[in-house]
């Protein structure tokens, strides 16, 4: 393109479903790892990297806390102009206690890595009343994309 405009949208989201059964944690993160290439961040990236970690994080979380619940789960990939987010959805109503995501426990972990990127860790009650959605968003770099 020119007059300095980028060819790339300023927003993209990829929402996919997947059941919360044995291997769930590695679709989520080969699911996660084609659509993070989609949007433009850069394959192999510590962004990259941490994206995926927290990925299996939150669905090994889902099958952790809320499988009985959530026979499925949705996990969604946001880019946005100098950021982006990831988040697992469940059907499970109960909200994790977020102040007590100490480090080197899930959500902790979750936390951290966010808060590397200049982002955080946050979560929405599902406006029916029937689940949640976990998100973590990071800031992108130059550096994080090809």
């Amino acid at each position: 393109m020119t007059d300095g405009q980028d060819a790339r949208p300023s927003q993209r989201q990829d929402t996919f479903t997947l059941l919360t059964g044995p291997g769930a944690v590695l679709r989520a993160r080969e699911g996660t790892a084609t659509r993070l290439a989609r949007c433009g961040i850069a394959t192999g990236s510590s962004l990259s990297d941490a994206a995926l970690l927290v990925v299996s994080e939150l669905v090994a979380n889902v099958l952790r806390h809320a499988a009985e619940k959530s026979p499925t789960a949705e996990v969604t990939v946001e880019r946005g102009v100098g950021h982006l987010v990831v988040a697992v959805a469940d059907h499970d109503p109960r909200l994790p206690a977020m102040e007590s995501a100490t480090p080197g426990t899930g959500l902790g972990t979750v936390r951290e890595l966010a808060a590397w990127y200049d982002g955080a860790l946050s979560v929405e009650p599902d406006w029916t009343g029937q689940g949640k959605r976990i998100l973590a968003s990071f800031v992108v770099t130059e550096d994080d994309v090809p």
